[in-house]
């Protein structure tokens, strides 16, 4: 009977999805942060009108609305007592029903604990509310999935797998969101093998299927496999790991990986290594430093802080290179001045103001979605490898009049809109997005075995 819809200025002047998205896009830090190399995060007035959109008459973004009618005496008797019991019994004799006769099926819980929130880090539960009602947007916006935000204070790891257990029965899925390593990965496990709801840890796997996806077609442009590439991975977090891993599992072989984190490039007899860091630690000595790892690598990916990667690492890379510096909101190197150290490297940021952004709102929506309608009971890799191809087959696909027209006005060359160096991942704004991957995700979940519905007759024929 509730469903989801994007805070409205008033109660009597509701903004519209399209209108409400473009909006956040400016305002909301999580899509974009357009902050200037003078400022870390945001100009002074660009932090008013942030604060100013998140305030508006009704503070917040996202509200509540009744799906039923409730408007006569008859009404409410069935929306609420008496009538409430048949559905009750219902659920109590056949606990699928729930999906029937409640909001279940399409609501996803965004959880956090508020210790890794965008880049400001440990902002703690609450502070991290105004991050997760964005995630709320984006999910109605792109795929219609309704959210509830659930900010946990919890001080240890059990305490917070505990609470999202027991309120699990609400919901249709989990996106676990903007924890801290190495304790979301326990926290996710954990919580696979306790729930027959999909649980899923953005941070960890969406960035990993977006950065596979357009890793991928970028290496076919520069005339290389994922199979012989050698890749340094600038970060051993939740996005590194998940990354890598995901690319393993696409071809990569562990032996071409280096990762560094801050103490530099991980190998097997460092003491006090996490199981996570220690399945890509290397037994090869000779490189330590990052210049020492980029020597001759094919593949960078950065998902660390601004600026670590020197003009000299750049230019020591082998012929050809990939560059995916997604520090937020000031990459790993400048893109200018990549592009000035070479120029013959492909290169992708976290930013929407240089080409191939990885924007992981190209993929949890429909990948929940796709998820969601087969009533699938986890997210498995099927499903994340599924989802990787097919945003790399889309962005091979001819890209529509009105996409391409919407970032024309945004000042993007026309003649970039098309599958090159400059155009490896698809816009977020494509609407081919939702018909492309949660069809991919869908299919890959019944195949798996993980699907409790069959694939669904509206969705795309596929081959």
């Amino acid at each position: 009977m509730l469903s989801f819809w994007l805070g409205p200025k008033s109660s009597n002047d509701r903004i519209s999805l399209d209108s409400g998205l473009r909006r956040s896009d400016e305002a909301f830090l999580y899509f974009n942060c357009n902050a200037n190399s003078e400022n870390a995060i945001m100009s002074k007035t660009f932090k008013q009108q942030a604060l100013d959109y998140h305030e508006g008459e009704r503070p917040g973004k996202v509200a509540i609305e009744i799906t039923k009618s409730c408007d006569t005496q008859q009404e409410l008797s069935l929306a609420y007592t008496p009538g409430v019991a048949a559905p009750v019994r219902a659920i109590a004799d056949n606990p699928d029903d729930a999906y029937k006769y409640t909001a279940k099926g399409n609501l996803v819980a965004v959880v956090t604990d508020g210790s890794a929130v965008l880049g400001l880090g440990k902002v703690g539960a609450l502070a991290s509310k105004p991050v997760m009602e964005g995630k709320g947007v984006l999910f109605k916006k792109f795929a219609d999935i309704d959210v509830f935000d659930i900010e946990v204070d919890a001080h240890s790891t059990a305490e917070f797998i505990n609470t999202v257990a027991n309120i699990s029965p609400t919901f249709g899925g989990i996106n676990l969101e903007d924890i801290a390593a190495p304790r979301c990965f326990e926290i996710e496990q954990t919580l696979i093998e306790q729930l027959d709801i999909p649980v899923f840890h953005d941070d960890q796997h969406g960035t990993a299927i977006i950065v596979a996806a357009g890793l991928l077609n970028a290496l076919e442009i520069q005339g290389k496999r994922i199979e012989d590439a050698n890749i340094v991975c600038l970060g051993a977090g939740a996005a590194g790991i998940a990354s890598m891993r995901l690319l393993v599992s696409l071809g990569a072989h562990r032996d071409n990986i280096l990762m560094l984190d801050r103490k530099g490039v991980i190998h097997t007899d460092r003491k006090g290594l996490n199981p996570y860091k220690w399945s890509f630690a290397t037994e090869d000595t000779s490189k330590n430093t990052l210049l020492e790892a980029m020597t001759g690598a094919d593949v960078f990916v950065g998902v660390s802080g601004a600026n670590l990667l020197g003009e000299e690492a750049l230019a020591a890379m082998a012929p050809n290179p990939v560059v995916f510096a997604l520090s937020n909101p000031d990459p790993e190197i400048d893109p200018v001045l990549a592009n000035q150290v070479r120029d013959d490297l492909i290169m992708a940021t976290g930013r929407s103001d240089y080409p191939n952004q990885v924007n992981n709102v190209l993929g949890f929506p429909y990948i929940f979605r796709g998820a969601l309608d087969v009533r699938a009971r986890r997210i498995n890799e099927d499903m994340m490898i599924a989802a990787a191809r097919a945003l790399q087959k889309l962005a091979h696909e001819s890209v529509p009049e009105q996409v391409r027209q919407a970032y024309a006005l945004k000042g993007e060359p026309l003649g970039e809109m098309s599958f090159g160096p400059n155009y490896i991942i698809p816009k977020p704004f494509d609407p081919r997005l939702r018909d492309f991957v949660s069809s991919a995700v869908a299919r890959a979940a019944v195949d798996s075995g993980v699907a409790q519905l069959p694939y669904p007759a509206h969705y795309p024929a596929l081959g």
